[in-house]
């Protein structure tokens, strides 16, 4: 894996715990199993919400619920189509 010496592009504080756990590990822990919009959606709401308190505050918990709201909409459009192929 390709490291950088600059530590805010591989290890920047905002994205890791007071224990040294990074948010990418928690991503890529919950998001293995999971494709596309879902992944991505699933993976930025992990990172808004491990982030906002040290980087960008009520704006990173807006972008969560932002893409909390998009994966919602996502799932339910594809419940619905689900259910019309279903008939």
């Amino acid at each position: 894996m390709y490291e950088s010496p600059d530590k805010m592009v591989s290890h920047p504080a905002h994205y890791q715990s007071e224990t040294g756990l990074e948010v990418i590990d928690v991503i890529e822990a919950f998001t293995f199993d999971l494709k596309g919009i879902e992944a991505t959606d699933t993976g930025n709401i992990i990172k808004y919400a491990c982030r906002w308190k040290q980087k960008n505050g009520i704006q990173d918990l807006e972008k969560i619920m932002w893409y909390t709201q998009h994966l919602i909409d996502h799932l339910r459009k594809l419940e619905k189509e689900n259910e019309n192929y279903e008939k």
